[in-house]
């Protein structure tokens, strides 16, 4: 019944709170004045550098390099958003992930059951490949694709919809993995099933109205698979 699954990145393969949160407190106290600009280029990203929190419409979740970079903008005087995407891309390359299950073990079984996987996140490509390239789990995926890989950015279907053309699937036979309404958004208006995690930001009854099946992370993907062939 499934012959592929593609996953979100962020929130997703990785916890979010653990990985993002330990980024923009470094990234944004490196490019603020002092401690009150760094508070104010948090406000400006939905990030609260006092406790570590985002907040639920924090760009930093669910959009791109450059609309982080917009966000911050009007907060660096010399700045413009061209220059900005690529600081931020340069420093996201170096973010430390943290998996939000042992990945490759389970990659690696989902692969073994004849799977296609894929990935498409709102990160850029190549800060994308090198996060997954640390945790040595590159090679289980046969498509990457970040927002500026030609295919667009989710909530738009086109990652989804690459995925299923490059691979020689039915979208009706994959299923988009992610933690924001943004992931499931892009697999159901590419006539895909969705599946919800909730290692991002996220609450359950906000993804919920949006996927067929809502998650604690992806380590329960392979008995929810078990169920749809009983």
């Amino acid at each position: 019944m499934i012959d592929g699954l593609l996953f979100d990145k962020d929130g997703t393969l990785f916890d979010f709170r653990a990985s993002w949160g330990r980024w923009a407190q470094g990234f944004l106290t490196r490019i603020a004045e002092d401690a009150a600009h760094a508070r104010r280029l948090g406000r400006a990203i939905g990030y609260d550098l006092d406790t570590g929190a985002f907040a639920p419409d924090s760009p930093v979740i669910a959009a791109t390099a450059a609309d982080i970079a917009a966000a911050l903008v009007a907060e660096l005087p010399g700045r413009t958003v061209a220059d900005l995407t690529e600081w931020i891309d340069a420093s996201a390359s170096q973010a430390p992930m943290s998996e939000a299950v042992p990945l490759l073990p389970l990659l690696s079984a989902l692969r073994g059951q004849g799977l296609r996987l894929g990935v498409a996140t709102n990160d850029s490509e190549v800060p994308a490949r090198r996060h997954l390239a640390n945790h040595g789990i590159t090679d289980c995926f046969d498509f990457i694709s970040g927002y500026d890989s030609g295919h667009g950015a989710k909530p738009g279907p086109g990652m989804c919809l690459a995925f299923a053309r490059q691979l020689g699937l039915d979208p009706a036979r994959v299923v988009m993995v992610g933690d924001s309404r943004h992931d499931l958004e892009a697999g159901r208006a590419a006539g895909m099933r969705t599946i919800a995690v909730l290692t991002g930001i996220a609450g359950r009854e906000d993804l919920a109205p949006h996927a067929d099946v809502v998650l604690a992370d992806i380590g329960a993907i392979p008995g929810w698979l078990s169920g749809l062939k009983a």
